[in-house]
């Protein structure tokens, strides 16, 4: 039906958490393929914690290039060039998982001449820095209506400025971005009645294998 406000939807609940991608040394990864309870992280994942006010932004972007032809003054088709899914967000919280995920690098104790833990911790900045294979998921959520949007395969892409201030708390900015998995950049689960009714004669694609 249209012009229904009871499909507008907002996100007041959400949570962003990370994993080793499947399929890297060492990662026992599963990917979710059901949708959550919109509280708790999918087995394997680890919450990335709080996320600034401006929540989590999804991107999925296309380049396309037109088809001219001889007969027509418009395009008669577009072709595709690329293809992406990114991910943005400000994460809030100074931990090992999201100081790491931001910095590249991982902490270290500090030992002193006897071998014996210091209560320092270094994390070294390479000047050839080696990015991590990540899976990742951001869950959202309206009363009883969740959303789950899983990627794979993702690596950080980009990466803010810190600033340190008085007034204001420090933040990690990151831009993750999709990798191909077999063919896909990624899917999306909910358990909100988004199947129209009213149009049986659509017919959805099929879902992405996990």
């Amino acid at each position: 039906m249209a012009n229904d406000a009871k499909k507008i939807r907002f996100a007041p609940n959400g949570g962003l958490f990370m994993a080793p991608a499947p399929g890297t040394t060492g990662s026992t990864t599963t990917l979710p393929t059901d949708v959550g309870d919109g509280k708790t992280a999918p087995v394997g994942y680890t919450a990335l914690g709080y996320v600034d006010e401006g929540g989590v932004t999804i991107t999925p972007s296309i380049e396309t290039q037109p088809v001219n032809v001889w007969q027509s003054a418009v395009p008669v088709l577009y072709n595709v060039q690329s293809a992406a899914f990114q991910i943005k967000a400000t994460l809030m919280e100074f931990n090992q998982l999201t100081t790491e995920l931001f910095f590249g690098a991982k902490w270290v104790p500090v030992k002193d001449a006897e071998g014996a833990d210091t209560g320092t911790y270094r994390l070294d900045l390479s000047s050839t820095p080696e990015l991590s294979e990540i899976s990742m998921v951001v869950d959202w959520s309206q009363k009883d209506m969740h959303y789950r949007c899983v990627i794979p395969r993702a690596m950080v892409s980009e990466r803010g400025a810190i600033q340190l201030s008085r007034t204001e708390a420090g933040k990690f900015e990151l831009t993750v971005d999709a990798l191909d998995s077999n063919g896909g950049l990624g899917y999306v689960l909910t358990d909100d009645d988004v199947l129209d009714a009213s149009s049986p004669n659509v017919t959805p694609p099929p879902p992405t294998t996990p």
